[in-house]
């Protein structure tokens, strides 16, 4: 169930003119996760800087674990890592480190964004594999970012989608985020503006249905992930944010809590 948070955090970003960007090295979010009434875990997302090639690009680092009588259920430790150019916002390198309930996965991913392909090194099965990806393809942790400065996201008429190629789980998929409207929600830093999306999934095991996630975005500069809702074949889950730090933009809070 955590890794299904995890994954929608990363998955909610052509970029703007580098001033009208949403975030910058520094900025910081944690989210409460809840699985129903229970206190199910944390994640937390994180910008800060690296050098690929002699290039100083964004390397952003997301972190998901269970807390309390959860842990003794189903203990997840999760690490998504992204590298993406801080211009284009394509991704250069990915990570990925997960421990969920005994699955583990350990990969690291390199792009070559003028051959259109990843290399994929598997370190847990000893393997690497070179996979064919489409131009301007994005990972799941670099997507969140590219979406949060697509030049559209907050001009988009109900019912009107934005669509990228993604890259997971060793294929390219379809990612699309339909624009549902405008909320204003009550959140514990009081009253906040709010786009809300519905992003596509595959209905199955997991999900009930192919539009069983709502996620709100603050209706600002920052584009921030306020709330994620997911109806689960089993239940529900909703991750709130919590703590957030290191903003380039004013947060707009319209009234006190």
């Amino acid at each position: 169930m955590k890794k299904i948070i995890i994954l929608l955090l990363f998955a909610t970003a052509n970029l703007q003119a580098q001033d009208d960007k949403a975030f910058d090295v520094g900025e910081w979010f944690k989210f409460r996760i809840h699985y129903g009434l229970v206190n199910a875990g944390y994640a937390t997302l994180e910008i800060k800087e690296a050098t690929k090639n002699g290039k100083k690009v964004f390397h952003a680092v997301g972190n998901g674990y269970t807390t309390g009588m959860t842990k003794f259920f189903f203990k997840v430790n999760d690490d998504y890592q992204s590298y993406f150019d801080k211009k284009t916002g394509q991704p250069y390198q990915f990570v990925r480190k997960i421990n969920e309930g005994g699955y583990t996965k350990n990969q690291e991913g390199f792009f070559n964004q003028s051959a259109n392909n990843v290399l994929v090194k598997d370190y847990k099965k000893n393997t690497e594999k070179t996979i064919s990806v489409p131009e301007n393809v994005q990972d799941i942790v670099s997507s969140f970012y590219f979406l949060r400065n697509h030049p559209t996201i907050d001009k988009l008429k109900v019912g009107e989608s934005i669509v990228i190629d993604m890259f997971f789980d060793d294929e390219t998929t379809k990612f699309k985020l339909k624009f549902m409207g405008r909320e204003v929600l009550k959140t514990k830093f009081g009253k906040v503006n709010t786009m809300i999306f519905r992003p596509y999934v595959q209905a199955g095991r997991v999900f009930k249905e192919e539009e069983s996630l709502t996620v709100w975005i603050s209706d600002d500069e920052n584009r921030i992930p306020m709330r994620i809702k997911a109806s689960l074949a089993v239940g529900s889950l909703k991750a709130d944010l919590d703590g957030y730090k290191g903003l380039i933009h004013p947060f707009k809070i319209i009234a006190d809590k």
